[in-house]
């Protein structure tokens, strides 16, 4: 039985998306860090490895982003660097413009705080002829647990607004539900571990569903 294996069976039960006729068991690892360099303004970077039991290593997702806050509402664009690969081997280079809007403690429901971002792309693949549109909603629910655990459920919905050579559908293109948990490391450290649903709608053919177990660590300067 594989690591993917042992791991992920008893969190794909916590599944908050419809069930799905083929599925993949997949780990997700992050790498971030915020840099201040004014008082309001942010560079925020992030890398994401994903490796999955069908495909291997099959995707290496590199994000820079230049994020300015004023009161609880944090506006941010930049671009996404996102090779795609097949067991390790490349295959095709995606670029994307990223712009985003995220509203934090925008209400509080019993012990969790909520807070929503609206996030558009504009994607481009080399080789292939058009640029895809789409929108990911995102909304989160925070609240601490024991000492300094905080647990987080979000859900993220991507929209295409167009077609392309790659972009193969319009409209609801998938979702991502998850449930994490965070803890400081140290100083300006977080660490997080947590279970995500990614649930694709397939038109005329069965949905697919992705278990992964996500990881990541993230740096505040």
């Amino acid at each position: 039985m594989t690591p993917y294996r042992r791991i992920l069976p008893l969190a794909a039960g916590l599944a908050l998306s419809t069930p799905a006729f083929a599925s993949d068991s997949q780990t997700w690892q992050t790498v971030g860090a915020n840099v201040a360099i004014a008082p309001a303004v942010k560079l925020q970077a992030e890398m994401v490895l994903r490796e999955s039991e069908a495909k291997g290593l099959y995707e290496i997702e590199q994000t820079a982003l230049l994020a300015y806050k004023t009161g609880n509402v944090t506006v941010a664009a930049g671009y996404v660097h996102n090779p795609q690969y097949d067991h390790g081997d490349f295959t095709v280079m995606e670029h994307r413009a990223r712009e985003q809007v995220t509203v934090d403690n925008i209400a509080k429901v019993g012990p969790f705080k909520l807070s929503a971002r609206m996030r558009l792309e504009q994607r481009w693949r080399e080789g292939a002829v058009g640029t895809g549109w789409r929108a990911r909603p995102y909304v989160k629910a925070t609240a601490p647990l024991v000492g300094k655990l905080a647990l987080t459920l979000s859900h993220e919905s991507f929209v295409n607004f167009n077609t392309t050579g790659f972009q193969k559908v319009s409209g609801y293109d998938r979702m991502r539900n998850a449930i994490a948990v965070s803890a400081p490391l140290a100083k300006g450290v977080t660490m997080e571990v947590g279970y995500l649903n990614q649930h694709g709608f397939v038109r005329n053919g069965p949905d697919t569903s992705n278990n992964v177990l996500t990881t990541g660590i993230t740096f505040s300067f």
